[in-house]
């Protein structure tokens, strides 16, 4: 794990492993660079690069004012520019999504492809309420074990798990205490997510156009209640070329090492390097 710093002084997380096409993978709200652990392994030729979010993980935690896509889109401009990457193919779980969209609309130069795990221009209400419901707030259960062993009733549009993979989730994104299960990120993130979604939802479909002639991939999971199967199948009238696949068994998000998501990824990368 390595940091830089950021133009406003905070410190950053990240990590920079593999070599070939540089990928730039962004992660969900809450999460840190570990939700690509198991994707990393099926990746071949490629030099892998994951940021903590600043106030996630090992980065510096700096105030519900600054947990803002744009800010976090410029951190992850700036970690380019720190490490000497002039474009990346940006691959984006949730949260990490819209981050990609916002940098298609503002920093496109920088990219050489975009693809999207489990997110769109329109984000549906029931998956935010679920969201609203969570973060920031420390689970009930006391230990790993126990938050694993509920997963399965708190996650219905999961299923064909593999063996083990909920205890691997929980050991990845909550700190086990003597007093319970914690967060690995500042609960001020609450404010700030709670924030940006009040009053009416802003019309991201600009940002989705502005994906232009880059590479664009899409993977959903079927039973995603965060985006539509109406959002994705708009998507891809808008860009016919998108490379897509449905994961079953899977809600929100995929996590990216099933057969389909490795498909849809491949194919991706290989339009991606096409462009170096």
């Amino acid at each position: 794990m390595g940091h830089f710093t950021a133009s406003d002084g905070a410190r950053i997380a990240y990590s920079d492993q593999g070599d070939g096409l540089p990928v730039l993978a962004l992660a969900g709200l809450t999460r840190t660079g570990a939700d690509f652990d198991y994707l990393a392994p099926h990746l071949d030729g490629v030099r892998l690069v994951r940021m903590d979010y600043r106030g996630r993980g090992a980065s510096d935690w700096t105030g519900a004012a600054t947990y803002t896509v744009p800010r976090e889109a410029r951190d992850a401009v700036e970690l380019l520019d720190h490490l000497g990457i002039g474009r990346a193919a940006l691959l984006g779980t949730s949260r990490g999504g819209l981050n990609g969209l916002f940098l298609a609309a503002t920093a496109h130069e920088r990219l050489l492809g975009l693809c999207l795990n489990d997110v769109g221009p329109r984000i549906e209400q029931a998956g935010l309420q679920k969201i609203f419901d969570y973060v920031g707030r420390n689970p009930a259960a006391r230990s790993h074990a126990e938050l694993a062993a509920r997963l399965p009733q708190l996650m219905p549009g999961f299923s064909d798990v593999p063996e083990g993979r909920w205890l691997e989730d929980v050991r990845r994104h909550y700190v086990e205490t003597p007093d319970g299960l914690r967060i690995n990120y500042d609960p001020a993130l609450r404010e700030a997510f709670l924030a940006a979604f009040q009053g009416e939802a802003p019309d991201l479909w600009p940002l989705w156009q502005a994906t232009g002639d880059l590479p664009v991939a899409l993977i959903r999971g079927a039973n995603s209640d965060l985006l539509s199967q109406a959002t994705s199948q708009r998507m891809a009238a808008m860009r016919p070329d998108l490379i897509m696949a449905e994961v079953p068994g899977r809600g929100h998000v995929p996590w990216l090492d099933e057969p389909q998501s490795l498909e849809v990824i491949r194919r991706w990368l290989a339009a991606c390097a096409a462009r170096v």
